[in-house]
């Protein structure tokens, strides 16, 4: 028996099309001629995308259940149109070794309702320094190797991480960030920073990391991403990068792509790392999603306590959570904005990322049943008390968007459907 969803503008092969797909056996089936028992969902018009995908978040389980569990997470992640997520490696134990991995993809197993690719560590214990992982014991199990939340000091260090894993086919996956620059900062050292006493964080500790990790990739032929690019001078490089033919993809996030420094509040909401930057890196930001450069849009969806994020900008944790928001403010926000094609939103989103990670899922016949319907006509104001994440705090809090996911499906399962 086949599922046939009808009466949808799906996405494939980077255009629309007004159509139906069926699905048989958790895959998207070659014929969508109905039989006697095939079940039809009339989906109004709606689109059909592959589902989303976030290749930056953090689950926070095994380690710190009270910030966020796989369920909770990944009931997030289904909210909000997303059929596959990869979890960064910031957890307790970290998945530096096949043991320590074993106890999160356990948990998987068990709780996720979305596919979730783990990560595993650069370094022992991912602490940025000192010891390297073994490779070659953990590629099998990891979608990359990432220390994300530390940048990797040492050129050396990098570049032998670098050459192990390029050697298992793996990308390394950097959150870019030179420690001696950061002196106690805390947000962008802006305009903003300056009139209300803060301390800074300059864009060269950021970007400065990007330059020697690009120059390594290229030495070594590494496959190389840049987690949640910040700045204009980190997306000018990798456009160079590109232009040279260097293995080398990056990503930005929401957050950076609709608001600046001008946008802080003395509230933990605003507070994340790297931090919103200013209105000309925003907008460098912007320009490298429409060229190209910025091929990937991730969340970092990253959930703390309440308490946590209470103590202003100065004192609250790191972190914001960005699942089930990302695509209406993105949607509202750029392409509604005109700002930005939708496609070049719906491809960052779906198609690029797959294709850069080398995971499965598509709307060809044999691909995963891995989709996400969007409701592009519904309007509503975000509100952070109906999120399934344990974490609440985001900018975006008060927003009045337009566009949802209405349902998600993976391998052909619903695991969300707008009630």
């Amino acid at each position: 028996m086949k599922t046939i969803y009808t009466n949808a503008r799906i996405w494939r092969d980077g255009h629309f099309e007004l159509g139906s797909i069926a699905v048989v056996d958790g895959c998207i089936a070659a014929s969508c001629e109905p039989a006697p028992d095939d079940r039809c969902i009339d989906l109004g018009g709606r689109v059909l995308v592959p589902g989303l995908v976030d290749v930056h978040v953090h689950l926070r389980e095994p380690g710190f259940p009270h910030k966020e569990t796989i369920a909770t997470g990944t009931a997030a992640a289904a909210r909000g149109g997303y059929t596959a997520v990869c979890a960064m490696p910031n957890l307790l134990p970290a998945p530096d070794a096949p043991d320590t991995l074993a106890q999160e993809a356990a948990i998987i197993r068990r709780d996720a309702l979305v596919r979730v690719y783990p990560y595993g560590c650069i370094t022992v214990g991912q602490r940025g320094a000192g010891e390297l992982v073994d490779f070659a014991a953990l590629a099998p199990d990891v979608v990359g190797f990432s220390d994300d939340g530390r940048g990797v000091q040492a050129d050396e260090l990098m570049e032998r991480a670098m050459r192990g894993a390029a050697a298992v086919g793996k990308p390394i996956v950097a959150h870019c960030e030179v420690d001696e620059l950061l002196r106690g900062g805390y947000i962008h050292d802006g305009v903003y920073c300056h009139r209300h006493g803060h301390r800074g964080i300059c864009s060269e500790s950021e970007w400065r990391q990007v330059e020697r990790d690009i120059a390594l990739a290229e030495k070594t032929g590494c496959q190389y991403h840049v987690c949640h690019v910040s700045t204009a001078e980190s997306v000018e490089l990798v456009r160079r990068a590109k232009a040279r033919g260097v293995h080398v993809s990056c990503e930005t996030a929401p957050h950076y792509l609709l608001l600046c420094d001008e946008d802080l509040q003395e509230d933990g909401r605003f507070k994340m790392n790297p931090p919103l930057r200013s209105r000309a890196d925003r907008d460098a930001l912007r320009e490298g999603l429409r060229d190209g450069t910025i091929e990937v849009i991730a969340t970092d969806h990253a959930p703390h306590t309440a308490e946590e994020k209470s103590r202003g900008l100065a004192g609250s944790a790191m972190g914001i959570v960005g699942l089930e928001c990302a695509f209406p403010v993105l949607y509202t926000g750029l392409v509604r904005a005109g700002l930005l094609p939708f496609e070049t939103l719906i491809a960052a989103m779906t198609d690029n990322p797959r294709r850069i990670f080398g995971l499965e899922g598509g709307l060809h016949a044999g691909d995963a049943a891995d989709f996400t319907v969007l409701d592009l006509d519904s309007e509503y104001v975000i509100d952070p008390a109906t999120f399934r994440s344990k974490g609440h705090a985001t900018p975006f809090a008060g927003w009045r968007v337009q566009g949802r996911a209405v349902r998600t499906v993976v391998g052909g399962r619903t695991v969300y459907e707008e009630a």
